[in-house]
């Protein structure tokens, strides 16, 4: 069986903390949810789906040093790093700890500078962003978004017209709604085709948390699509795997 890409960093991680001499010391890694505030401060809009209760931020802490990544199962975790090494990765607290963790710990050993989410007006400003970097490098693509961030989603409509973007997500409440003119699909059941019928494909980190990454990521390496993957849970894993990824605001310590 093909290790999946959070499993597929083990090896680098450990290997990374044993140099820093990270796994003969006492390192307490702290994880912690934080508030939608402490997360994402006072954004101008109100409905990115933290501050709507949706998900929320946990935020691991390695020797001083902060990371985050997204969940809708936030748990708290105090202990040595070797047991993060060692944690199995089923379900998606475990992951959310792992992938914070990892964050944290890359930014002490000086692999990553930009750990954490965005705050205020710039999730905005990132919304934005995203699509005027996507028109400069790309002739009048077709976008996928794999997982609904309501900024970006406008702002990519906004550029590209409708008929240029489809948008998936997991959450109930927003599948068969429209967002922008745009229906939003099934996550579950409609990711392939989103995948067959768009030329660049925007992947939230979270699918690294929620455990739907790989099949995405191996849909989108068959077809020969571009794959961008969005959001401050996904840092590390693309450091150290090689993934490209898109996120103009994350926030150094």
């Amino acid at each position: 069986m093909i290790a999946g890409a959070l499993e597929s960093t083990r090896p680098i991680f450990r290997q990374i903390v044993e140099e820093a001499r990270l796994s003969e010391t006492e390192v307490s890694v702290l994880v912690k949810p934080l508030t939608p505030e402490e997360a994402v401060g006072s954004p101008g809009r109100r409905d990115c789906p933290i501050l709507l209760g949706k998900e929320r931020v946990i935020e691991a802490e390695v020797a001083g040093n902060r990371g985050h990544a997204f969940t809708d199962t936030a748990q708290e975790f105090l202990g040595q790093l070797k047991e993060v090494l060692d944690l199995p990765l089923d379900g998606n607290g475990h992951r959310a700890i792992y992938a914070a963790t990892l964050n944290a710990t890359l930014r002490h050993v000086g692999r990553l500078k930009e750990t954490l989410h965005c705050r205020d007006e710039d999730p905005e400003r990132c919304g934005a962003t995203i699509p005027e970097t996507l028109r400069r490098r790309f002739v009048e693509p077709c976008v996928g978004l794999v997982g609904l961030n309501p900024a970006i989603a406008e702002h990519l409509v906004e550029t590209f017209g409708v008929d240029r973007v489809r948008i998936t997500d997991l959450d109930p409440a927003n599948i068969g709604k429209s967002k922008h003119a745009v229906e939003i699909w099934d996550g579950t059941t409609h990711a392939e085709t989103l995948i067959d019928t768009v030329d660049v494909v925007l992947l939230t980190g979270t699918t690294l948390v929620n455990g739907t990454f790989d099949r995405l990521w191996q849909r989108i390496t068959t077809c020969g699509k571009t794959g961008l993957v969005y959001g401050v849970t996904a840092a590390g894993v693309c450091e150290l795997l090689g993934y490209e990824r898109i996120c103009p605001y994350a926030r150094d310590q």
